[in-house]
């Protein structure tokens, strides 16, 4: 509260005074202020922690019409609450070293990754930025906040070899259609829950999903998948129009975490660690990078925004570079 105070005393002034007499300023009501606690009255909390929500919904409202998905809004909510709660200020009056500070002191807390540090930095910049182009603050405070800089790993990929294990490892024909749809289109397991048995075209090998915002787009499958796939729905008994329902009755809607489940059990028994579904689809888009499939048709592919966002998913063959080191430059 202290600091709010004077950041607002500072801020009226500024129009008034040279950028020296603001030092002054500053100067004088630290040493004034040093010894003083300021508390504010309960209507005051109570109209901050209003105005403060209101402003968080609105955003979110914004970030829902734009398409967001349920899981995102609530990442973002309960994100910018944390901080605003750790920081008890009115959000026209946080300014750049309150979120540094937070940053700081939650890498230290929970001793976080810079990928999680640099995930939050993004959404309150998202946050702020939204408060600035629609004329409620001034300037982002987290404009000066950089980028965290964060280790560029390798994350694995699944060989030949890994996958002819895992299918060996199937003793339901429905394990064998759900890995080898995933591992041939290379579909976010989000995509895979949604989709319905009509969504599928066997005769052109190709099917419908809804990507991150219900955006919708085609993916291919080799015809080993449409075998498997065919086989499966062949031997179902039950009416759900689900593409993959649970083994035992009542044959519910298998849900995503119904997926991670079944491949990380199916990972152990091959003896393979780390099987999930997002590791099916970093090895599609490696192999068809691998082979020479164009960036921007992966992409595409894959359902990407932004072509970066492919390019963190392709690990590019070394063996592939030092081949085409030789070809294209001796």
């Amino acid at each position: 509260m202290k600091e709010e105070v004077k950041t607002r005393i500072v801020t009226a002034m500024a129009q008034n005074l040279t950028p020296e007499q603001l030092l002054f300023l500053n100067t004088v009501l630290n040493d004034n202020f040093k010894n003083v606690e300021i508390k504010p009255l309960g209507d005051e909390v109570s109209q901050r922690n209003k105005a403060n929500n209101e402003l968080l919904n609105a955003f979110i409202a914004a970030k829902k019409i734009e398409g967001c998905s349920d899981k995102t809004l609530h990442y973002y909510r309960s994100s910018i609450e944390a901080l605003l709660a750790k920081l008890n200020k009115k959000i026209d009056v946080i300014v750049t070293n309150d979120i540094r500070n937070y940053l700081s002191d939650y890498q230290e807390e929970r001793l976080s990754s810079r990928v999680t540090i640099d995930n939050l930095r993004r959404i309150f910049s998202s946050f702020f930025a939204w408060l600035e182009d629609e004329d409620y603050i001034g300037k982002s405070p987290v404009r000066r906040i950089h980028k965290v800089r964060t280790e560029s790993l390798v994350k694995e990929v699944l060989s030949d070899e890994n996958m002819e294990v895992l299918r060996d490892t199937c003793h339901e024909i429905r394990d064998l259609a759900m890995i080898d749809l995933l591992a041939s289109t290379g579909m976010r397991v989000g995509e895979l829950a949604k989709m319905n048995r009509e969504d599928i075209d066997f005769q052109e090998r190709q099917c419908v999903v809804f990507g991150k915002g219900n955006k919708e787009r085609e993916v291919y499958f080799n015809a080993r998948t449409k075998i498997h796939l065919k086989r499966y729905l062949e031997s179902r008994k039950d009416n759900n129009p689900a593409l993959f329902v649970s083994l035992s009755s009542p044959h519910n809607r298998l849900t995503i975490s119904g997926v991670e489940v079944r491949l990380r059990q199916l990972g152990r028994k091959a003896g393979i660690s780390k099987v999930h579904p997002h590791k099916f689809r970093r090895t599609l888009a490696t192999m068809a990078i691998d082979k020479g499939m164009p960036i921007e048709q992966v992409q595409k592919l894959l359902g990407h925004v932004k072509i970066d966002t492919t390019l963190h998913y392709a690990m590019v063959n070394q063996t592939n570079v030092k081949i085409a080191h030789r070809k294209f430059i001796g």
